[in-house]
C-alpha cells in the first residue's frame, strides 16, 4: 500500500552514546511507511560525486584478489581490464605476476604449477621465477595483508605509482577480515555510483538496515555521513554512524565512526574485467570487511575467525546480490541513453 503521510522513525539513541551496542527501536516503522529519500538522493549530486571520483589518480593498480585466495602452491589467473594476468606466490610468499600467456606457445599459465616458488609451465616445463625471461615481463604486484594489487600501465593509463593507495584499516592484531567477490554485468563506475548513493540502503535492503539518515553529503572529500542502525532479530539494531568515500575512481570505503566497531572498515573494489561473449562489459566486486571492536568480547571472534569469516561473507553476498542488480540495471539504461539525470 503506498501511505499517505509516511511517519518518520524514531532513532534508538546516538550512536555510541549507550554501554551496550544492541538497542531496541521503540516505534517500529513498517518499510511502505519509511520516510522516502528520493529527493535527497539527487540523481545530479551523485553524478557529480562519481565524476569526481573517477577523476582521483589510482596509479594503474587493481584489486585483483582477497590476499587468501592466493595460496602458496598454485597459481591464480584473471582477466582484468582485458588482459590475461596470472599470480603465484613466490618462495618467501612474496606476490609475482604477469602476462597469463605463456611467451613460448602461449600455454595458460594460471594452469600449471608451482614449485619452490617458480611457476612451470604445465605444456614444455618454461620456468619462471617472477623475472623477465625469454620475452616475458612481469607486472608490478603487491599484498597488503588483505587483498592482492596489481599494476598494469597499459590499461590504466595514469601515472604509475610504485603502491597502491590502501585505505586505513584498523589494526591486523585487533581485527577480523573477510573478502566477498562477486561479477556483474556492468562497468566499475555503476559499482562505485550504487556505494555513493547511501539513501537506498533501508529501502533496498530492509533485512539489513533501518533509520537511515545521511546527515551531510558531498563537499570537499565527497563525503558523505550517514546514521543508520543494523537489523540483528525484530527490535533489536546496533546503532552506528558511518561514512563513505570514494579515495579513487574503482573504490568506496566505507569507516564506522561512532557506535559499535568504531573504525571498522567495508572496502568495495570495482575491477574491469573485460567483455562477455556478447561484447557487455564485465566488473568484479571486491568487498574487504575489516571489523574490530574495542570490546573484551570481541577477542572471542578473532578466535573463532575461521568460523566468523564464511558468516561475514555470507552477509556482504547477501547484499550484493540486490546491489550487483543495481549496477546492471544502471549499466542498462546508460547503454540505452535512458539514464536519469
Amino acid at each position: 500500500m503506498s501511505p499517505k503521510e509516511p511517519r518518520a522513525a524514531r532513532r534508538p539513541r546516538r550512536p555510541g552514546t549507550g554501554r551496550f551496542p544492541l538497542a531496541l527501536r521503540k516505534t517500529p516503522v513498517a518499510w511502505e511507511r519509511q520516510r522516502p529519500t528520493w529527493r535527497e538522493a539527487r540523481p545530479g549530486l551523485i553524478a557529480d560525486a562519481l565524476k569526481r571520483a573517477v577523476a582521483r589518480p589510482s596509479g594503474n593498480w587493481y584489486v585483483l584478489c582477497a590476499a587468501r585466495d592466493l595460496p602458496v602452491d598454485r597459481p591464480r589467473g584473471s582477466t582484468v581490464a582485458g588482459e590475461e594476468v596470472v599470480a603465484w606466490r613466490g618462495a618467501d610468499g612474496g606476490v609475482h605476476a604477469g602476462p597469463g600467456a605463456c611467451p613460448h606457445l602461449g600455454a595458460p599459465l594460471a594452469r600449471s604449477r608451482v614449485r619452490c616458488g617458480t611457476l612451470v609451465c604445465h605444456w614444455h616445463g618454461l620456468a619462471l621465477d617472477g623475472g623477465p625471461f625469454a620475452g616475458w615481463e612481469p607486472f608490478p604486484a603487491y599484498d597488503d595483508g588483505v587483498l592482492v594489487w596489481v599494476r598494469l600501465d597499459r590499461c590504466g593509463g595514469e601515472e604509475p605509482a610504485d603502491r597502491p593507495s590502501v585505505p586505513v584499516r584498523p589494526d591486523p592484531g585487533r581485527a577480523v577480515a573477510a573478502v566477498w567477490s562477486g561479477v556483474g554485468r556492468c562497468e566499475p563506475e555503476d559499482v562505485v555510483a550504487n556505494r555513493l548513493d547511501p539513501w537506498h540502503g533501508a529501502w533496498f535492503h530492509p533485512y539489513s538496515f533501518v533509520d537511515l539518515t545521511v546527515l551531510d553529503a558531498g563537499g570537499a572529500e565527497d563525503c558523505f555521513r550517514v546514521d543508520v542502525s543494523f537489523r540483528v532479530a525484530g527490535r533489536v539494531v546496533v546503532p552506528v554512524r558511518a561514512r563513505f568515500t570514494a579515495p579513487g575512481p574503482r573504490t568506496v570505503v566505507m569507516e564506522i565512526e561512532e557506535g559499535e566497531g568504531r573504525g571498522s572498515v567495508v572496502e568495495t573494489h570495482a575491477t574491469p574485467l573485460g567483455p562477455d561473449a556478447l561484447g557487455r562489459p564485465r566488473t568484479a566486486v571486491v568487498e574487504a570487511v575489516v571489523a574490530a571492536s574495542d570490546r573484551p568480547g570481541f577477542a572471542v571472534a578473532r578466535a573463532a575467525a575461521p568460523l566468523v569469516r564464511p558468516l561475514m561473507r555470507v552477509a556482504a553476498g547477501r547484499l550484493w546480490r540486490d546491489d550487483l542488480a543495481y549496477a546492471e540495471r544502471r549499466w542498462e539504461l546508460r547503454s540505452k541513453g535512458r539514464f536519469p539525470g
